[in-house]
């Protein structure tokens, strides 16, 4: 009888602590008039930005690297990445330090809004593009209620993204 009432005891923790491991906690910011998310665990820090060093034949959308605490890290810009139009860097121009793949990456951004919570509810699966647009890196969408509107973030794998070989930043190899 005791078995049967801790295997229940377990059962019932576990259904209790199953809603919030469903959660996840991410950090929204701003490229163009899109808003994404990437998991806040992947998070270094946020730092103003300043002019990369600039290093001979990379891809455009690497604007070079930084001395960070004597860590010389890559810095990306997502905007050129993702083909969008019209790039400027202003106050508002922030840069995410992350942690992928055992290396540290930069990643710019226009403006970091917020860390937020999405319950599982809040997230939905990530729309089949049939080859179209890559959306490998998008797992999906999140909807947060602001006042009367609801708005929606583009959930990214920062770690697929920047492991990904047309990034050419971190060796799959190993």
């Amino acid at each position: 009888m005791s078995a049967v009432t801790a295997a229940e005891t377990a059962a019932v923790a576990q259904a209790a602590a199953a809603p919030l491991a469903a959660a996840l906690e991410v950090l929204s910011f701003k490229l163009g008039n899109e808003e994404y998310g990437i998991d806040i665990l992947k998070v270094q820090e946020i730092r103003g930005y300043e002019q990369p060093t600039r290093i001979a034949n990379s891809p455009a959308f690497v604007k070079g690297v930084v001395n960070l605490r004597g860590v010389i890290v890559p810095i990306v810009d997502m905007r050129v990445r993702f083909g969008l139009d019209d790039v400027q860097y202003n106050s508002f121009t922030v840069v995410i330090i992350l942690n992928v793949a055992n290396r540290t990456v930069g990643m710019v951004v226009d403006s970091v809004s917020d860390v937020l919570e999405l319950e599982a509810g809040q997230i939905k699966p990530a729309p089949e593009f049939n080859g179209a647009v890559d959306a490998s890196f998008i797992t999906g969408l999140g909807t947060v209620k602001s006042g009367d509107a609801e708005r929606m973030l583009i959930l990214m794998d920062i770690e697929r993204l920047m492991k990904s070989p047309e990034m050419g930043l971190i060796d799959n190899a190993g």
